[in-house]
């Protein structure tokens, strides 16, 4: 597999094979019933070939939604994951299989690879990185929009940051336990020329991250008809924007709770003038304020990534074969010193798993990889 260097990272980079003639499905067929509904017809169809849309995490909602927009015919597509393929994504990450799980994947090329075989009319680029204010402007930098399928709400304000900044929408999602939540984020753009009015922002309605007692997929457990429920509301807004039609986006924070049926929605259609973000226009996450060590959900796991330097892969491993179970791909090592596994990514990020204290993280990471 090539690989491409961008701000100083090692980057998995791989377009989708062009099919035979012989192999060839035609795109008329393909998409066919899209085509018939008449909000897209042939023109948003169109439109939707030259679309480009980010999505920011390749886990279960991620996953889905990357499915979805490959199948409608979205014409780049870019995934971007720091984490690798374990058994227990496969209950409701659909884009991963047992093979992937065994050979710990990095997601995004586990995903790039899946959908290949589901489109190959679409260019998909796989991104192994963490997204952080470093090199985040270069991961979305000509994105149409930006979908945000993560897990922390850390990384949801830096996406907010970044694309308020840049007039850029977004679609923030989320769910656990049989929850799922959508909302769309309309920024007013740098030009001033967008065909829509501005809506809140994530900042306008959680002007702090929610603190206290939070439920994660660790704690609350998660259904996988939660995670694709939101990520169909995330990839029809997606269309509607793609196809030229932003004013039929959705101007609220939904919530559903599959289980129970309870439903609410929050207006969001007027940003906030004493907002710190939309408003003040103060980028505090996109500046990289208060970043630390993530605690990753339910992994008992610290990533590490402030040592942003290559890794000779290879070479690790020969250092470390001695000291325990060593396991690499290519694209990650995996290290096992009971009860610890460490997995290491060419960039010099690694995920700690077996303590969420981060200095003994830390001290495990300056140990076997060196600091």
């Amino acid at each position: 597999m090539p690989y491409e260097t961008k701000s100083g990272q090692r980057e998995l980079v791989e377009n989708v094979a062009e099919p035979t003639s012989r192999d060839a499905i035609d795109d008329r067929e393909r998409y066919s019933r899209q085509v018939l509904f008449a909000p897209i017809g042939d023109q948003g169809q169109q439109r939707l070939s030259g679309g480009h849309a980010a999505i920011v995490g390749v886990g279960a909602t991620g996953a889905a939604t990357a499915s979805l927009l490959a199948r409608a015919g979205i014409g780049r597509i870019t995934l971007i994951d720091r984490d690798y393929v374990e058994p227990s994504n496969l209950q409701r990450q659909v884009l991963f299989d047992e093979d992937d799980a065994r050979e710990c994947l990095p997601k995004a090329e586990a995903a790039r690879r899946h959908l290949a075989r589901v489109n190959s009319g679409v260019r998909v680029s796989a991104q192994i990185e963490d997204f952080t204010p470093r090199n985040a402007d270069a991961l979305i930098a000509d994105a149409d929009i930006v979908l945000d399928c993560t897990d922390n709400f850390e990384t949801r304000y830096l996406i907010n940051d970044l694309c308020v900044r840049d007039g850029r929408p977004w679609i923030y999602a989320a769910a656990v336990g049989a929850y799922a939540a959508t909302m769309n984020i309309l920024p007013r753009p740098a030009n001033d020329g967008a065909p829509f009015e501005p809506t809140a922002c994530l900042a306008c309605l959680f002007p702090a991250s929610p603190t206290g007692n939070v439920e994660t997929c660790d704690t609350a457990g998660i259904l996988s008809t939660a995670v694709n429920f939101a990520a169909s509301l995330q990839v029809t807004e997606t269309l509607k924007l793609l196809t030229g039609q932003p004013n039929r986006m959705r101007r609220t924070l939904l919530a559903y709770d599959l289980w129970t049926g309870e439903r609410s929605e929050v207006a969001a259609g007027t940003p906030r003038a004493d907002c710190e973000v939309c408003g003040q226009r103060r980028f505090r996450a996109l500046a990289g304020e208060g970043r630390a060590p993530i605690t990753l959900c339910g992994r008992n796991a610290v990533q590490i990534h402030e040592h942003a330097r290559p890794v000779d892969l290879a070479a690790l491993a020969r250092r470390l074969a001695p000291l325990g179970e060593v396991r690499a791909n290519g694209l990650l090592l995996r290290f096992r010193t009971p009860p610890h596994t460490i997995t290491v990514f060419p960039d010099g990020r690694a995920l700690i798993q077996g303590t969420t204290d981060v200095g003994r993280a830390r001290s495990l990471y300056a140990r076997y990889i060196g600091a």
